[in-house]
């Protein structure tokens, strides 16, 4: 079984695509689920997620404006992961889309001439 800590960093630098980590999210028992949703919030608190990163995310994740985990990040809300089980693959979609987005600014700012994040050199292990 793959871990979160695994299967986030590759969606968020694109090795696995967005079909792949929604399977991977829903293969997992509710419980799982609401614990993959912490860590990613966690994670795209590790990255610097900013305010601004929220309406790209919005539209990346392909979920709509007024669904409850889109409402809830633009207050600057966490804890999709206490939506009803119905909200969990969209909190997932959007939160792996912000990680994204502020991970990849973050590899660009401050790790474009390396660092010791392994997490940020997936493509060449």
């Amino acid at each position: 079984m793959l871990y979160a800590h695994e299967v986030i960093p590759e969606l968020a630098q694109g090795l696995r695509s967005t079909a792949e980590g929604v399977e991977w999210f829903e293969s997992l028992p509710e419980d799982d689920q609401r614990k993959a949703l912490h860590a990613l919030v966690l994670f795209c608190g590790q990255a610097r997620a900013r305010d601004d990163d929220v309406p790209e995310s919005i539209a990346r994740s392909g979920i709509r404006p007024i669904h409850a985990p889109a409402v809830m990040l633009t207050k600057w809300r966490f804890g999709m992961e206490d939506l009803p089980a119905y909200e969990l693959t969209k909190s997932f979609r959007l939160l792996v889309a912000l990680f994204s987005i502020a991970d990849t600014r973050r590899r660009a700012l401050h790790c474009a001439s390396g660092c010791g994040h392994e997490w940020h050199n997936l493509s060449a292990q």
